[in-house]
């Protein structure tokens, strides 16, 4: 059964950080674009960032550009978004995905609720 599951989300003060992990089952990240997507209150869901198969090429919205890091290990088949100098506006349920435009997705985790505040 394909599975995508994250972890590591949770409250932090503002200019802390946060990895969040995203473990796949089902299917090998060898072969798969990776992404994360977050969704805040009263909010659409955006992309944050995203990964391509052999881990060479990253992206990144423009509003966490230089504070978000993902990564891969293909021998784990685990991506970790790795969340530095965290603003009050990056409190969201912070989503992994298979594939990396929102219109081509075909699965997701169930989530992982960050929140950023003092």
């Amino acid at each position: 059964q394909l599975r995508l599951v994250e972890s590591g989300g949770g409250l932090v003060q503002p200019g802390g950080s946060l990895r969040l992990s995203c473990a796949a089952s089902g299917f090998t990240l060898d072969y798969e674009n990776i992404g994360w997507f977050r969704r805040a209150p009263g909010k659409e869901r955006e992309g944050v960032s995203c990964i391509t198969r052999s881990g060479a090429i990253t992206t990144y919205a423009d509003s966490v550009k230089g504070r978000f890091t993902i990564s891969k290990d293909n021998a784990k088949n685990t991506v970790w978004l790795q969340m530095n100098s965290l603003k009050p506006e990056d409190t969201a349920i912070y989503y992994c995905a298979r594939q990396c435009l929102v219109d081509t997705v075909d699965y997701w985790g169930q989530g992982t609720q960050v929140t950023v505040s003092s």
